[in-house]
């Protein structure tokens, strides 16, 4: 990636001259099989520029309770783009039309109107939980059928593609948009991009303008992406093996409960109240033996593997986990 970067053509993208991201750009919608596609910086862009696109400023936003763009993107659709979410809680962070369809709202007299569908596949706070193929087709089809547009949160739609040995395109060819991370699970170390049809991707370009988006040689970003695009897939089976490796190891501890089964992409959540501590304390502690995770909740702790994170890795932060936890348990008695 970093020879690509050092090598690659640039222009000036805010013009459409930059040679590298309208390769990248090309690439991607061609994967995809869609029309069109637009470099963003970030996947939070991504998904603003989408909601600001398909919607008007008063409308609702219908997405799960636990999703990316309700609860990590800084109330940006309601902040920026003038909508409000209209949420509720699926299972697994699996919406159907059963759960979508009592939140809907069109021409009601005293409602603000549904503007958009959101769904995120793999699901973050779910644990890399993944749609459903038919499942996500229903939801598009009815909602076509009632005149919404539907958006895919897909951060990680490579991982779900993986996952349901399918392709990103057979998964997303129903959507009426797309973001997905070229960082993240891929690897580059920059961007995201969004597709659909010409005309969305015409108007998305306008807004991400709008938005403080527009780049000028920022080829040597896209040269990381393209990399990122056409080789990380090869490998990717490696990141939910360790993931699932990661899973089976917590389990064996004393305190962590996990479901390992339900680990099918590359996240990982278990929930450590057993070990008598919080979450926040045990990721202090495993940070200062240089293992990195997250607090989810207060007993409840994140971690994710990647292209980074080899199995030796896996094993070193299981061997860290277990002894912290051990030593707790030493001091209480146990």
């Amino acid at each position: 990636m970093r020879r690509a970067m050092a090598e690659a053509e640039v222009g000036d993208d805010v013009y459409g001259e930059d040679p590298t991201v309208n390769r990248l750009q090309a690439r991607a919608a061609e994967i995809f099989e869609k029309e069109a596609a637009l470099f963003v910086p970030t996947g939070s862009m991504g998904n603003l520029v989408a909601i600001k696109t398909w919607t008007q400023p008063g409308q609702e936003v219908v997405c799960d309770e636990r999703a990316h763009i309700n609860q990590y993107e800084l109330s940006s659709m309601s902040f920026v783009a003038g909508c409000l979410p209209r949420t509720t809680h699926a299972p697994d962070g699996i919406l159907t039309w059963k759960l979508i369809e009592p939140l809907l709202h069109l021409r009601a007299p005293h409602k603000a109107d549904t503007g958009l569908i959101a769904l995120e596949n793999t699901h973050n706070v779910a644990g890399g939980s993944v749609y459903p193929r038919e499942v996500a087709e229903d939801i598009c089809d009815r909602a076509h059928a009632v005149g919404l547009k539907v958006h895919l949160d897909g951060a990680r739609i490579f991982n779900a593609a993986l996952a349901l040995k399918s392709t990103v395109a057979d998964l997303t060819r129903k959507f009426d948009s797309v973001m997905f991370c070229l960082s993240k699970g891929l690897g580059a170390p920059v961007g995201s991009m969004l597709v659909g049809s010409r005309d969305f991707i015409e108007k998305a370009h306008y807004y991400r303008k709008v938005f403080g988006g527009g780049m000028r040689q920022v080829g040597v970003l896209a040269a990381a992406g393209l990399v990122a695009l056409e080789e990380t897939p090869k490998v990717l089976h490696r990141d939910h093996e360790n993931a699932r490796h990661l899973a089976e190891g917590l389990a064996q501890i004393g305190g962590i409960r996990i479901d390992a089964a339900k680990v099918v992409t590359n996240i990982v959540i278990f929930d450590v109240e057993g070990t008598g501590r919080m979450a926040v304390e045990l990721v202090a502690e495993l940070k200062k033996r240089s293992v990195l995770s997250n607090p989810f909740g207060p007993y409840t702790i994140r971690m994710v593997t990647h292209y980074d994170v080899d199995r030796a890795g896996i094993d070193r932060a299981l061997a860290v986990m277990r002894e912290i936890v051990s030593g707790q348990a030493a001091k209480r008695g146990i």
